[in-house]
């Protein structure tokens, strides 16, 4: 059986951080995510799909995010059901998130505005969560310093290359 989800969307608000009874961090969030397609009048349309990330992968992703976050989550659907307090049965569905990726820069997110209890601090990142309390992180920037540059010296020097010396 396959059951595998990828997203990419916005966040609607800040993530809902909260702690269980034993002190497992949980977050609640929706992302806003724009259909591949138009409707008859060309406007996209868009869904909002509720997810839910656990444990540390949780704290990272609302100290990281804030409302309008364009955010990558991989992760799996998951469907569960409980008693209302009226006695009906209302069935949720959900994307349990076991990955994240910030895909926008520090500086974008850092000029949305404040107020919502976010956090903006730490770099952009790709988080995985193994549903214990180990994550990855790898650093996931499109910028990079000329000292992470291999091809640069230290003195800032201009590379030299001919067209000859080029494959293609």
């Amino acid at each position: 059986m396959i059951n595998n989800v990828v997203l990419v969307g916005r966040l609607t608000k800040p993530v809902d951080l909260r702690y269980t009874a034993n002190g497992t961090a949980v977050g609640s969030f929706t992302l806003a995510v724009n259909r591949s397609f138009t409707n008859r009048d060309g406007e996209r349309e868009t869904d909002f799909i509720n997810c839910v990330l656990w444990r540390k992968a949780a704290e990272n992703f609302a100290n990281f995010t804030r409302k309008g976050s364009l955010v990558g989550i991989e992760g799996s659907i998951q469907t569960r059901n409980y008693e209302n307090q009226q006695g009906q049965r209302v069935y949720v569905t959900e994307v349990l998130a076991s990955n994240f990726s910030l895909l926008e820069s520090r500086s974008v997110t850092e000029q949305r505005p404040a107020g919502d209890g976010a956090s903006n601090d730490g770099p952009q990142n790709s988080y995985q969560n193994n549903n214990n309390t180990n994550y990855q992180s790898q650093n996931n920037s499109a910028k990079q310093s000329f000292s992470n540059d291999p091809f640069s010296s230290n003195d800032n020097d201009v590379i030299d290359i001919s067209d000859d010396d080029l494959p293609f």
